[in-house]
């Protein structure tokens, strides 16, 4: 019981503060230049109205939570630690893996935004009302940045400066390249666009599909990580939530091998992630 209202308390302590964490109405716009590191994870994670301020404060947040509620089940300090940092590390964890399958499930949809801009060019459309149009006809996660680009294009009129603005919005290495295809295009003219996004298209495809592959195949590597992770530390849960178990390792040696067992954990479940881990392509133009 004493867990579930240190919950509710927590949870009553955020939204109290979430009229400064989170305020109406500031949210950067679509195109908008993100500079700081945590400002453009946020946006490649689809989450651009969060700033690397409220990112801090929400990781502080949770590290506070989660270092209470293993104080409240253990008492245990050194758990109280580790169970903070774990916390704090846990919405920068959110947010990077909500950048990956963003940018996988986006590397399935580019290849059809080429096609679009194909059918468009050869309909005898100008090369920013092709991108325009993609507002409405593009697949619907990648649609608000293509809104985003025909309002500024009609606020402006400038071709370039709204390209660049929907590269920082989509923050997509394919998407890059397909933006400064057709930046090129429009400043130096000329008749192979379509080729050139036909080719890309072709390409982009065949990319997607080998990673789809090979990512199945190695799926059992993050799965044997983390169960080889987790299960080590629920087994100490249940240990140190008696008495005896919480005694012995609140004295030094226990300490010391709590911490150690935290580092060997954590180092171990790095390796097989990079072991498992497929290179991600840059943002060479990003």
């Amino acid at each position: 019981m004493t867990v579930v209202w240190g919950a509710m308390l927590a949870a009553g302590i955020l939204l109290v503060l979430s009229p400064w964490l989170w305020p109406a109405g500031q949210a950067p716009a679509a195109g908008e230049e993100r500079t700081g590191r945590l400002d453009r994870l946020a946006a490649g994670a689809g989450v651009p109205q969060l700033s690397g301020t409220m990112l801090v404060v929400l990781s502080a947040a949770a590290g506070a939570v989660a270092a209470a509620i293993a104080w409240l089940v253990a008492a245990l300090p050194v758990l109280a630690v580790l169970a903070g940092v774990v916390g704090a590390a846990t919405p920068v964890a959110i947010l990077r893996g909500r950048r990956v399958r963003l940018v996988r499930r986006r590397r399935t949809l580019w290849p059809d935004v080429c096609d679009l801009l194909i059918a468009s060019v050869r309909a005898g459309m100008s090369l920013p009302d092709a991108v325009a149009s993609l507002a409405t006809s593009a697949p619907d996660t990648l649609r608000p940045a293509f809104a985003g680009f025909a309002r500024d294009l009609a606020a402006s009129g400038h071709f370039d400066s709204s390209a660049r603005r929907l590269k920082e919005a989509l923050a997509d290495p394919v998407g890059d390249r397909i933006v400064e295809t057709l930046r090129m295009a429009r400043q130096v003219g000329g008749t192979e666009l379509v080729p050139v996004l036909r080719a890309l298209s072709a390409s982009v495809r065949a990319d997607a599909a080998l990673r789809a592959e090979v990512e199945s195949r190695q799926s059992w590597i993050r799965g044997a990580a983390v169960l080889g992770v987790v299960a080590p530390w629920i087994i100490l849960g249940m240990l140190v939530m008696r008495p005896e178990g919480a005694k012995a390792y609140a004295t030094p040696e226990g300490v010391g091998l709590v911490v150690a067992g935290a580092v060997v954990s954590f180092l171990a479940y790095r390796l097989m992630l990079r072991i498992g881990r497929l290179p991600e392509p840059r943002r060479w133009f990003g």
